[in-house]
């Protein structure tokens, strides 16, 4: 990992994508970027707009990275374009991701997409995607994580986020307690900040919602698929989001509500079919936990809550499971077997931490906790898998329900 636009911008230059010949939004935050991604995408293309998706990390395969027009790239059109990445960089060293962003880039052209839906990978102000110029920028929540790459203060990172925006350009946050330090940057460049509860608002009822943004409104509409109240700080982002480009890519009612109910993302609080009830979510920080601990609490459960949790060990741990430590009743840790897994050893020592008592048992990985949990759930309980992207992903290969 190397953050910095240099070497991108050079390859970039080589390849006569500078400045590429469709729109695009870029996303960043600490949590929410992903969803709002998928909502973004869902409503432009039930508009009939032409639309690449970029996102990361991906939960099975490389291919899910970058979606052209509702597909994942193949295996010969990513090779295609690391080929001609490969060409154009000469001397030039590029990291794993500056290579996946480029390629996304190049093969948006080769599409003839209309628009680029871009979730950047890490802050913002240095990521790969940065190194295009949005039309629209969108910070969609700000909270601690990456602090040895991002800093330790919301202030810092929010810093780090505020980096896609530019000047002259929609700059929209849907954080509704944003750091100071988002206004100031967006005011220092001149950007137009759109921000939750000033320029635009969400109203809720049991059954709909209405987004609303000075005399523009879109009432009745359905909370999105992709499930927790923060869905809808998600989708009230993109929904500004389309609204600033409307000029370009107007969108009627129908497509809104088709796109909210279609935009479905794996790994997001994903409900697996059967009994027992089953959980999936990547929570893999503070914030995103706290979410998850929201959302569960809201389902109804005669039974017990079974957590199987594998996370790296780079992350605050005790800071995840401390949101979920009063509402599961057994818990599941797992090795992860990478370079940065925590090992299940480490998880211990973090909900010890945490005040939770020390489980009975370990799992060399997420299959053996997974498939002990399933043997000790009753119809009644619930599982939730949660931790990391490799967590939850591993679970879907073995499933095939990705």
């Amino acid at each position: 990992m190397e953050l910095g636009l240099e070497r991108v911008h050079a390859v970039l230059d080589n390849m006569g994508l500078r400045r590429p010949p469709y729109a695009a939004i870029a996303i960043t935050g600490t949590n929410g970027k992903g969803s709002t991604t998928a909502m973004c995408e869902a409503i432009l293309r039930r508009a009939g707009y032409k639309v690449g998706a970029y996102t990361s990390p991906h939960l099975i395969a490389y291919n899910e990275r970058v979606r052209l027009d509702g597909r994942d790239a193949t295996d010969a059109e990513l090779c295609g374009a690391f080929e001609r990445i490969e060409a154009a960089r000469g001397t030039v060293p590029l990291t794993y991701f500056e290579f996946g962003t480029l390629a996304a880039f190049d093969l948006f052209r080769s599409a003839n997409i209309d628009i680029a839906v871009l979730e950047v990978g890490m802050g913002g102000r240095l990521d790969a995607v940065n190194a295009i110029d949005p039309d629209v920028s969108i910070v969609t929540a700000v909270d601690i994580d990456h602090v040895a790459w991002l800093g330790s203060t919301r202030e810092a990172i929010g810093r780090e986020k505020a980096g896609i925006f530019r000047a002259g350009r929609a700059a929209i946050c849907g954080d509704p307690n944003p750091p100071a330090i988002i206004a100031a940057e967006a005011a220092r460049i001149g950007a137009r900040l759109l921000q939750v509860g000033h320029d635009f608002q969400i109203e809720r009822s049991n059954t709909d919602w209405t987004w609303r943004s000075g005399e523009r409104l879109r009432a009745g509409l359905p909370h999105p698929s992709l499930r927790g109240d923060y869905q809808l700080y998600n989708a009230a982002c993109a929904l500004t989001a389309l609204e600033a480009l409307v000029d370009r890519f107007p969108v009627t009612q129908a497509d809104v509500r088709e796109g909210l109910l279609s935009g479905v993302i794996p790994g997001r609080f994903q409900v697996l079919p059967g009994r027992p009830m089953c959980v999936l979510d990547v929570a893999h920080n503070a914030q995103a936990a706290r979410s998850l601990a929201a959302t569960l609490k809201q389902q109804r459960i005669e039974g017990r809550t079974l957590a199987v949790f594998g996370m790296l060990k780079d992350k605050d741990i005790v800071s995840v499971v401390g949101p979920l430590a009063e509402l599961v009743d057994r818990w599941y840790p797992a090795s992860l077997h990478l370079p940065r897994g925590a090992t299940a050893v480490q998880l211990v020592e973090a909900l010890t931490a945490a005040g939770v008592p020390a489980p009975a048992q370990t799992f060399d990985d997420v299959h053996q906790a997974w498939a002990t949990a399933r043997r000790d759930a009753g119809e009644a309980d619930r599982i939730v898998v949660f931790g990391s992207f490799h967590t939850v992903g591993d679970i879907l290969a073995a499933l095939g329900k990705a």
